[in-house]
């Protein structure tokens, strides 16, 4: 079970709230660090299942925890990340996306509504999946809209692939959008085929798809 899990926040009180929420849904805390610098370390010696990390940290609070996050996933390739930020860093999300490994999310920490919606996206991302707000999301693929592939895909094709980011299964995606499931199917299946996603374990392919749309404003 992946359940080893490293904190990186500044915050004294957050810090120590993420640290019983967490213990509470069995998981280990084997860190909890407030700085850039032993983040990284952390990160390197420690290697969790997960780790959910603040952009801004000290020294500067600028994007020291972005930083130590993305040295570190180019040391360990896939080193599950979850970020909390408390506003939408389209640069920062994109290059946390960029390697293509998955394993990544990114909350809004004023968006997180209960213990359950967070525990699962930590669940998700140690499992190699993604957890995307839809605030990210929506800013993202609005910023990427122009570009290749993103061209091909059809508005609601580009509704099921947010969801699908969100981390959402076909059922989920289907009663969010009013479709049924057997639509969801179809639309996922054509999104595989315009962004050139060739015959895979299927939740591969979502992590897969969700990667190449997001990353597609770098070209």
């Amino acid at each position: 079970m992946l359940n080893r899990v490293l904190i990186a926040e500044d915050l004294y009180l957050l810090r120590e709230g993420l640290i019983h929420l967490l213990q509470a849904h069995g998981f280990t805390v084997v860190a909890a660090v407030d700085d850039g610098p032993s983040l990284e370390r952390a990160l390197i010696e420690l290697r969790p299942d997960v780790s959910v990390v603040d952009v801004r940290l000290p020294p500067t609070f600028t994007d020291e925890g972005l930083q130590a996050a993305l040295s570190a996933r180019k040391q360990i390739p896939g080193l599950p990340i979850l970020v909390l930020s408390q506003h939408v860093e389209q640069l920062y999300a994109r290059e946390l996306l960029a390697d293509g490994s998955g394993a990544v999310g990114y909350l809004l920490k004023d968006r997180v509504f209960n213990a359950a919606q967070f525990v699962d996206a930590v669940r998700r991302v140690a499992e190699g999946g993604t957890a995307m707000d839809p605030e990210v999301i929506a800013k993202l693929l609005a910023s990427n809209a122009r570009h290749e592939p993103l061209g091909r895909l059809t508005p609601r094709e580009r509704e099921v692939l947010g969801a699908m980011a969100e981390g959402r299964s076909n059922a989920a995606i289907a009663q969010r959008l009013y479709l049924s499931e057997s639509a969801v199917a179809k639309h996922t299946a054509a999104i595989f085929a315009k962004l050139d996603l060739v015959p895979s374990d299927d939740d591969n392919r979502r992590v897969l798809a969700v990667l190449a749309y997001l990353n597609a404003a770098r070209r």
